[in-house]
């Protein structure tokens, strides 16, 4: 029976969303085809009229979840880091952040996903440059990359840490850091205040 192209794309959706989910949760080489296949609900020998290759369902699955997590607007970067460092996200890998999932493994894989994990970082970083605290675009953008930087690494830290108490800490004090350095970064230097103040009491 032939299948029509709404079923195709909806199917391939569906497939997508399956693999992402259990990529995130048990890493690309622990996961076959099959696997995702029947988390998908679909049959086994139905994937190659989706994906050519595994290789290929990883890059699509990578390019579709970081397109959802990297893009779309944002107002505040300290809330989004008060949600992104919760315990909430830490214990729900499935449906957490793939670069803090999947980063490390994609080193390994094929071109076609390192390229998409560029994109993604790249997406990132353009994004959270927009509401960062800085005098200029560069230090915005040095704000994004660190901070960027920073919620990953801990992220990736609480996960792999098996002390609770450890895992909790890494991300109370990232999180506490991220604010700290923005509001250090949006309180007015006293050193420029003065030096302005001279220069208007010369004239």
């Amino acid at each position: 029976m032939r299948v029509s192209r709404e079923k195709v794309m909806e199917n391939r959706r569906t497939i997508l969303d399956a693999a992402g989910r259990l990529f995130r949760e048990r890493g690309f080489e622990a996961v076959t085809v099959a696997d995702v296949m029947q988390a998908a609900g679909l049959t086994h020998g139905g994937f190659y009229g989706y994906f050519e290759s595994k290789d290929e369902l990883i890059a699509e699955t990578l390019a579709e979840a970081l397109t959802r997590t990297t893009t779309g607007p944002l107002s505040d970067l300290s809330a989004y880091a008060s949600e992104y460092l919760s315990r909430a996200h830490r214990d729900d890998l499935g449906r957490g952040c793939p670069t803090a999932a999947l980063a490390a493994e994609t080193i390994r894989q094929a071109g076609g996903a390192r390229t998409e994990l560029t994109k993604g970082l790249r997406q990132q970083i353009e994004r959270f440059s927009r509401v960062a605290v800085g005098e200029d675009s560069v230090q915005k953008r040095q704000t994004a990359i660190g901070s960027w930087a920073a919620m990953v690494g801990a992220m990736i830290l609480a996960r792999a840490s098996d002390d609770p108490k450890l895992s909790n800490e890494v991300l109370d004090q990232t999180r506490a850091w991220l604010e700290a350095k923005a509001k250090d970064h949006k309180q007015p230097k006293s050193g420029n205040g003065m030096a302005k103040a001279r220069r208007l009491a010369k004239n």
